[in-house]
């Protein structure tokens, strides 16, 4: 059951809107249809044996194009700065190599993972690349780096989807996650690609307030919902919180309970409400790839510790395929509790508007 609402969720994030859809729809070719369908019975083969069994490319993928970033939010190693591995922008020909690879199975690419997508110099290129192969392509931002020329760029790129955080509706409130934001050039940002994109009569990107409810701006959750409107984004999205230290209490998590990931114990402990079930199909339709070409499981590997190989030294298919992943995947099968990214994971906790 567990399993039906994570595919259910993902049908709902990839098919939420109806140029969306379309667009999908439009660029479904038999290729990717037919890899899609391989793999979810491939998904449900190895979780009823319990054992990695044979892989169809991922119809998924999330590429960072880079590790900096502006802010300083209290909850993400890219802003506190304390990665292990190295900071850096997409490497050049990296992206090109997995689209002349993957790119005729690929349905979704999202250019994120840690950092502020538009640090890099070209990421409107980037977005352009893989848009001309038929992929649809979202991105998340802070949306400092928007203005007039920019937002022209963004909407020029075909990019289908942009995100964009906003985690409060006052200033006060805003910066007491977004360390160093200015909630003025989020407005701007976000009211300048509405303009350009409606300047030239295109449908994308479709834009989305993202905002991630935590304690301190919990209370404005219907007033983003009202201000969304006002600027016509095409959504609100509102996002669960991830914290690290939660055993005690966090001052970060939630007291509305649906917003929140964590519940306290009877011992008076904190612990997740994801009950973490032996399975996960991200494991089977996606795949993240950092700046410099490294394939980690899924986005709560930020670090880059279970690293299944590395872009340029073998093929993506070699590291989808291989021993590494193969074992990883069993080992999830067989205990997910056991592996330490996945402690923490609450896939599936976002809340539509």
């Amino acid at each position: 059951m567990k399993g039906l609402k994570n595919e259910v969720y993902l049908c709902r994030i990839m098919l939420a809107d109806f140029h969306e859809t379309k667009f999908l729809l439009r660029n479904l070719s038999l290729r990717r249809f037919q890899n899609a369908w391989s793999l979810y019975r491939s998904f449900h083969k190895s979780r009823r044996k319990s054992v990695s069994g044979e892989h169809p490319m991922p119809v998924a993928l999330s590429v960072e194009p880079t590790t900096a970033c502006n802010l300083g939010c209290p909850e993400c190693p890219s802003g506190l700065k304390q990665f292990t591995r190295p900071t850096g922008n997409l490497k050049e020909g990296l992206l090109d190599q997995l689209l002349d690879e993957i790119g005729k199975d690929l349905i979704y690419l999202t250019f994120y993972f840690q950092g502020e997508p538009f640090i890099h110099p070209d990421m409107n290129a980037l977005i352009a690349k893989a848009g001309e192969r038929g992929i649809f392509t979202a991105t998340s931002t802070n949306a400092h780096f928007i203005n007039e020329k920019s937002a022209e760029a963004i909407v020029k790129s075909g990019l289908n989807r942009l995100i964009i955080s906003i985690d409060g509706t006052t200033q006060e409130v805003y910066e007491s996650y977004r360390k160093k934001g200015q909630l003025k050039k989020v407005l701007e940002g976000t009211k300048m690609v509405l303009k350009k994109r409606r300047e030239l009569r295109s449908n994308f990107p479709r834009v989305y307030f993202q905002f991630l409810v935590v304690k301190p701006n919990e209370h404005q959750i219907e007033d983003v919902k009202k201000l969304g409107k006002e600027l016509g984004v095409d959504g609100v999205h509102f996002k669960t919180a991830q914290v690290y230290d939660y055993e005690n209490g966090n001052p970060l998590i939630p007291s509305i309970d649906n917003y929140a990931r964590y519940e306290e114990r009877p011992d008076g402990k904190w612990g997740i409400k994801n009950l973490l079930d032996d399975q996960c199909w991200k494991m089977w339709h996606s795949a993240v790839v950092t700046w410099d070409g490294r394939v980690v499981p899924c986005c709560f590997d930020k670090d880059a510790t279970h690293q299944m190989g590395q872009i340029g030294e073998e093929a993506f298919a070699e590291i989808w395929r291989g021993e590494a992943y193969s074992n990883f995947r069993s080992a999830l099968l067989r205990s997910r509790s056991e592996i330490e990214i996945c402690k923490n994971c609450s896939e599936g906790t976002k809340v539509w508007a």
